[in-house]
């Protein structure tokens, strides 16, 4: 199995989880305040529906919480090992430092991961989408 057939792929590059080639984000500006979170309803290459069903990306803010915590316990563990003995205020703001600027990257990271978890590669997607196109054409 290569690189582009892995989870992993269409994870960290915002891929369709089906087909690994249409973008799930609309823009790739992932610190702009107004667009960081504006979703395709569907892939551009295979046609896949990436909101399965109302509320489908709900179960995201779980993911996203893990990642957070993830994040959280890194920084506290980063800030202790560069300055062990500094007060408490200071991993406060460290951590919520880390938070605010790492929210869009931890809201995108929670709707990939959770939307990986329900779809799975499929090589011929792209193939099946263009025939059906096809067919609906003629």
């Amino acid at each position: 199995m290569g690189w582009k057939e892995n989870r992993l792929y269409s994870i960290l590059k915002g891929r369709c989880p089906v087909c690994h080639e249409g973008k799930v984000f609309t823009y790739n500006q992932v610190f702009h305040p107004g667009k960081f979170d504006k979703m395709e309803e569907r892939c551009s290459e295979c046609g896949h529906k990436y909101e399965i069903e109302t509320g489908f990306f709900y179960g995201a803010m779980y993911v996203a919480y893990a990642l957070t915590v993830a994040l959280s316990v890194a920084t506290f563990i980063l800030t202790y090992l560069i300055y062990p003995p500094t007060p408490y205020w200071v991993y406060i703001i460290n951590i919520l430092v880390v938070l605010i600027v790492m929210a869009p990257i931890t809201f995108r990271g929670g709707r990939m991961v959770w939307i990986n978890l329900f779809h799975s590669y499929d090589p011929k997607a792209i193939e099946r989408h263009q025939q059906e196109q096809e067919k609906q054409s003629s």
